[in-house]
């Protein structure tokens, strides 16, 4: 048998983690480029591959109601290693799946260096891949190196879009007051006891959260230059102070919202607003501000949330900060394959074609890795049926989205062909989510099966 020659993948996030297992499970050589620790990023702590820089959720784990949920399934499905390395060291998060980043990055580099059929090489790709690489995923993600990025652009001859994208600040779990403070998820969600208290609450009474309000739109922002002001943020992770710019109660009706929750210290009293904190370790020392992120400068952060009761003496692990992402205009670039149109031999894969989240990324790298190896076994690999979470979000990113007005896009029942049998309504809501998430789960095994099949006939 003609010995194979092997994928390239830049990049050992989470797209390019799961594009290189996918691939090389499949029996496909993969040479995985990662520039740390030769070259940092400002977001990056350790040099571990797949490590989560903003939150540790990879938010609801419901697959029969919720699309993020369905993708997991999928994922799982389809021998996902995001997904089991996720499950392996998750959290109590409520209802969703939230993982403690060191151990979960650890495995994932671990498995990857000891796969006989991938190869690390430690070092930055500072231009386009050479043309002898003939079978290339980039998979740089929004922190993609400047020098890549710009060999891009010149490729494509579009200008580079980008959004700014915000890090919620980590608390040390012994600097918070648990005499004001309580364990709780909201409406008690999750299925055991660790699960329904796995979020600590700090209530606010009208008066205190008016000069949250008040301190949070006084505070020191961080200055952009002239040529980022017109960058739009991404509506799904917006700055805190910009949400509470958009009005007042903005917060209390977001991230603050006080419903479904009871202070045990003043039973009686319905808190005005309240703040969650999210478990981001399995140890439990270290919890995250929910829905926090901020371009509040170091100083000013410290100042402002240290106004929040329960918070008057929190040791912050970890600050929040503000940074500019980039991301493709997908859906004039690239074909159905994730392939660059003006040059096949390049796929790209994760956050740099406008998918948003690790779930979103992680779920394109498993399909770039999928379809890389297929074509490189001589068989190309369709992409799944858009009535499946995977393929809503390729076909959103490969033509499904008006080019002019592309943004990044979190995957939703939106992106889903309808059901029609199914009424609306708030009944018909609930009924004909899990009609989506039933007839994907469907058609995505019958998908997977014939495509295994298919190859292994070849």
């Amino acid at each position: 048998m003609k010995e194979l020659r092997p994928i390239h993948v830049i990049g050992g996030g989470l797209a390019g983690s799961e594009a290189a297992w996918q691939a090389a499970e499949l029996g496909v050589p993969v040479v995985l480029h990662e520039m740390r620790p030769s070259v940092g990023t400002f977001a990056h702590v350790t040099d571990g591959l797949a490590e989560l820089v903003c939150s540790n959720s990879f938010r609801s784990d419901d697959s029969d109601s919720n699309a993020v949920g369905l993708l997991h399934w999928e994922m799982r499905e389809l021998g996902g290693l995001v997904m089991s390395s996720a499950d392996r060291h998750s959290l109590p998060a409520g209802g969703a799946l939230a993982v403690d980043r060191e151990p979960f990055s650890r495995e994932i580099t671990a498995k990857l260096e000891a796969h006989p059929l991938i190869t690390i090489e430690r070092g930055e790709i500072t231009g386009l891949p050479p043309e002898d690489w003939d079978s290339v995923i980039i998979a740089t993600g929004p922190l993609t190196s400047p020098s890549l990025a710009e060999a891009v652009r010149n490729l494509t001859g579009e200008d580079k879009l980008a959004f700014f994208d915000a890090i919620a600040p980590i608390v040390h779990f012994d600097s918070i007051d648990l005499s004001k403070a309580w364990f709780q998820s909201r409406y008690d969600k999750g299925e055991t006891e660790e699960q329904r208290t796995a979020y600590l609450n700090c209530p606010m009474d009208k008066a205190q959260y008016e000069n949250f309000i008040d301190a949070l739109l006084a505070a020191e922002k961080t200055e952009f230059k002239d040529w980022e002001r017109s960058t739009p943020y991404f509506e799904g992770c917006l700055p805190i102070e910009v949400m509470a710019e958009r009005g007042r109660e903005t917060l209390r009706f977001g991230p603050l919202k006080p419903v479904g929750l009871t202070n045990p210290h003043a039973p009686d009293q319905k808190p005005y607003a309240v703040v969650q904190l999210r478990r981001d370790n399995a140890l439990g020392s270290l919890y995250n501000i929910v829905g926090f992120q901020t371009k509040m400068r170091h100083g000013a952060q410290a100042e402002v949330f240290r106004t929040i009761p329960g918070l008057e003496h929190a040791s912050f692990a970890r600050l929040g900060g503000i940074h500019r992402n980039t991301f493709l205009n997908s859906p004039m670039l690239l074909d159905a394959q994730m392939r660059l149109k003006m040059r096949p031999a390049i796929r790209f894969s994760g956050q740099i074609t406008g998918v948003e989240g690790y779930v979103e990324s992680s779920a394109m790298g498993l399909l770039a890795g999928r379809m890389a190896a297929h074509e490189r076994l001589g068989r190309m690999l369709p992409e799944p049926p858009q009535t499946t979470a995977m393929g809503a979000l390729v076909r959103h990113i490969t033509g499904g989205a008006e080019a002019k007005t592309f943004q990044p896009m979190n995957v939703n029942f939106g992106l889903f062909p309808h059901v029609d049998d199914v009424r609306g309504g708030r009944k018909g809501r609930a009924e004909r989510y899990k009609a989506y998430t039933a007839r994907a789960k469907a058609d995505l095994r019958e998908w997977r099966d014939k495509n295994s099949m298919a190859l292994a006939d070849g």
